[in-house]
């Protein structure tokens, strides 16, 4: 009886998505590709503020909203400071959390790059080389790896007739969209003082 119950856990999130209407912005579009490679492209301008004004709270958003809070491994630093190019590229790896139901954490590490490019008073950003390693035992060993492409993409999340997503990939769809939205809109967020001005392309 136990057995039984605890499946009936492991797949409730698989249900909800089942059962639940999927947003448009979830389905065919709603993960970019370029060439065959998914990449996430954010880009804005701050008027009246100087490029190197602009780096620093880039670089500090960076720093201390993305890489501080994620899981502290090797794996998780800024790899290019753009102090010459103006180019910040990080390395991230933290946890995505799709359910938490009594004894069960249902939840993966989203590891993927980000890069922030200054160029006068434009931020270009993209998030791109994202991958899953799923269901990992408690010493962080065992678990399944996924790459985007082969996991989260139209092909591979969306049914034939673009009207659903698959339960098990489109969970990892719908956070990983989520995720990158709310890390776009924080970056804005950083120009809060100027935030009415930042023009969004």
């Amino acid at each position: 009886m136990k057995k039984l119950f605890f499946v009936f856990v492991l797949m409730l999130p698989f249900m909800a998505i089942a059962k639940t209407p999927v947003s448009a912005k979830y389905l065919k579009g709603g993960v970019p590709e370029e060439n065959g490679v998914i990449v996430f492209r954010k880009s804005f301008s701050v008027p009246n503020m100087q490029a190197e004004q602009i780096y620093t709270r880039l670089y500090n958003y960076v720093n201390n909203a993305i890489i501080s809070p994620a899981i502290h491994e090797k794996r998780t630093r800024i790899t290019s400071d753009g102090k010459e190019d103006g180019v910040i590229v990080a390395r991230v790896e933290e946890y995505m959390t799709f359910s938490h139901v009594f004894l069960n954490l249902d939840r993966t590490r989203f590891i993927y790059q980000l890069q922030a490019q200054v160029e006068g008073n434009k931020v270009k950003l993209a998030i791109s080389q994202i991958s899953y390693y799923y269901n990992e035992d408690n010493d962080g060993q065992n678990g399944e790896s996924y790459k985007a492409e082969e996991w989260i993409s139209d092909a591979e999340a969306i049914n034939k007739k673009g009207t659903k997503l698959y339960p098990r990939s489109g969970k990892f769809r719908i956070k990983t969209i989520d995720r990158i939205e709310e890390i776009f809109e924080d970056c804005m967020d950083t120009f809060e003082d100027k935030r009415k001005n930042v023009i969004e392309d």
